[in-house]
């Protein structure tokens, strides 16, 4: 493994397959990133939990999957707070088919849906912004299983993943709650 930090789709799947844990490793960081961008507290650390309930029938989960799991809503923390806006959606590489890719964001934004849902239940208070986001999030969700392997597709898949992106972002900058600043603790120790 190289020095880089950053989990990838491939990566995260593989220990959940693995793990035999039936879980789309796109959806799974589409419901942390849900939860997150609806104000969800860095602090808590329920999300296992939560995402254990909602998408793994409570069985629990090994060893290998928790730590991922972690890792993951570490990187997501970390790049959701960059100001150079290095936050991705986690997908299947370019290199796999456009119906698998488009499969993965299918899965991601349900996922996204799902964990916002959770955590912000006051849809009165969202800003038109917001819940045109979630209402769009729907039908991305939905978008057709027929794709052709063209450019035309790609470029249109690469709009819509950029969307879903940015708009996560949205969510997040206006719901989202920071967490303490990690300067104090430093100081502490």
């Amino acid at each position: 493994m190289t020095d880089q930090t950053t989990l990838d789709f491939a990566t995260v799947q593989a220990v959940l397959t693995s793990e035999s844990v039936e879980m789309h490793a796109a959806e799974v960081h589409g419901v942390m990133t849900g939860l997150v961008s609806a104000g969800y507290i860095f602090e808590d650390s329920d999300y296992i939990i939560v995402i254990n309930d909602m998408l793994n029938n409570s069985e629990g989960f090994p060893a290998a999957v928790k730590n991922t799991l972690k890792e993951m809503f570490s990187e997501l923390w970390k790049n959701i707070l960059d100001d150079s806006y290095s936050f991705q959606i986690m997908l299947p590489d370019d290199d796999e088919t456009i119906m698998e890719r488009a499969n993965g964001l299918g899965h991601w934004v349900q996922g996204f849906n799902l964990g916002f849902g959770l955590q912000q239940k006051n849809k009165a208070k969202l800003s038109e912004d917001v819940q045109e986001v979630l209402n769009d999030f729907v039908d991305i969700a939905n978008l057709s299983d027929e794709m052709e392997e063209d450019e035309d597709t790609e470029q249109a898949f690469y709009e819509i993943a950029e969307y879903v992106r940015i708009s996560a972002l949205l969510c997040f900058t206006e719901l989202g709650v920071p967490p303490e600043s990690s300067q104090k603790e430093e100081t502490l120790h």
